[in-house]
């Protein structure tokens, strides 16, 4: 409301400004008016872009005046009158376009400059962002990635790109309950891990609006960047890989801590289910991890001894095949009931 009536008070000064100090005629006022316009329009652009983007546009556009005097003073030098005569002929245009050059790369880069190394001045060395992370939206919704960095196991930068925001809040405005219960965990976890000081997290503007799918604008990115992907997405982990971008996939850090079972080994397990093969049951280890039994199908609801004979591991999860050390369950003891009539008395 304030805003609205400062906006009106200064298109009514600004004509009565052009009339009293410009001309008292028709002229006067439309140059007020008009300034008064423009001073609204520029405030209004203003109040739209953010204030890192304004400051950098400004830092931008005068580095870019600053290069056009630079090469001035360089022509000048040259002592060419010739060539020193046509500087100074486009000189206006010269100092437009520098400070406009200066001011779209300030503008454009200012989010990469957080992530660039601090030792830039080292004898051979190149830029290195192998300690940057892009995170994935998946790796949000699944939350372990907070308890990895808390126990400093993960290192450097987290990259959260402005994209996967977008999507991780679409997730959380969901009309279905559990994908808002999921878009609002990824929420939480973003936060947690902005509160770690140990571990900076950057949200990082840059976009690709020619490609479509978030997954490409990952890789898109992290090719730009030199960074790694974090993500528990296996077919993201896949099309990375492809592509020779570096991924870190938390199923396979989770998968590679669990205790090691090797062929030949015999645990107990439950079984609680049927297999999707014939008389195969299933059961699960403490920490989550599949068993498939062979012939376990009459075991289901008992627990057993059991012998591993194989084990598959992917980025997916593990999977533990055995076979039953024990025999079926024994049937019930319970004397079964007579199915005929009583014998008659003699």
């Amino acid at each position: 409301m304030l805003i609205n009536l400062i906006r009106l008070l200064v298109i009514i000064v600004g004509p009565v400004i052009g009339y009293m100090q410009i001309s008292p005629d028709a002229k006067g006022i439309l140059i007020g008016v008009a300034a008064a316009v423009l001073i609204i329009a520029v405030e209004i652009v203003i109040d739209k872009v953010a204030l890192d983007a304004l400051i950098s546009g400004v830092i931008g556009a005068i580095v870019g005046l600053v290069s056009a005097q630079l090469l001035n003073w360089v022509v000048y030098q040259m002592d060419n009158p010739r060539i020193y005569e046509l500087l100074q002929k486009y000189s206006l245009l010269i100092h437009v376009v520098f400070a406009y050059l200066g001011l779209a790369i300030f503008v454009r880069k200012r989010s990469e400059l957080e992530l660039l190394d601090r030792d830039l001045i080292v004898k051979g060395s190149k830029k290195k962002l192998s300690n940057t992370h892009v995170v994935d939206t998946s790796v949000l919704i699944d939350g372990r990635i907070a308890d990895v960095c808390e126990t400093k196991f993960l290192g450097g930068t987290l990259v959260v790109p402005r994209f996967v925001l977008s999507e991780l809040q679409h997730i959380a405005d969901s009309s279905d309950s559990n994908r808002r219960a999921r878009g609002r965990r990824g929420m939480e976890i973003l936060s947690r891990l902005q509160e770690n000081p140990d571990v900076p997290v950057k949200i990082f503007d840059k976009d690709f609006a020619d490609i479509k799918e978030v997954d490409s604008k990952l890789v898109a990115l992290s090719k730009d960047l030199g960074a790694k992907i974090l993500t528990t997405d296996f077919n993201l982990n896949k099309i990375a890989s492809l592509q020779g971008v570096v991924v870190l996939n938390i199923n396979d850090l989770a998968n590679a801590l669990k205790p090691v079972v090797l062929p030949g080994e015999s645990m107990s397990v439950f079984v609680v289910k049927e297999g999707k093969e014939r008389e195969q049951g299933v059961g699960y280890l403490d920490d989550g991890t599949m068993v498939v039994v062979e012939d376990g199908r009459r075991f289901i609801g008992h627990k057993l001894n059991v012998m591993v004979t194989s084990i598959l591991q992917t980025s997916a999860g593990r999977m533990i095949f055995t076979k039953s050390k024990d025999r079926a369950p024994a049937p019930s003891q319970e004397t079964p009931a007579p199915s005929g009539p009583p014998p008659a008395e003699g």
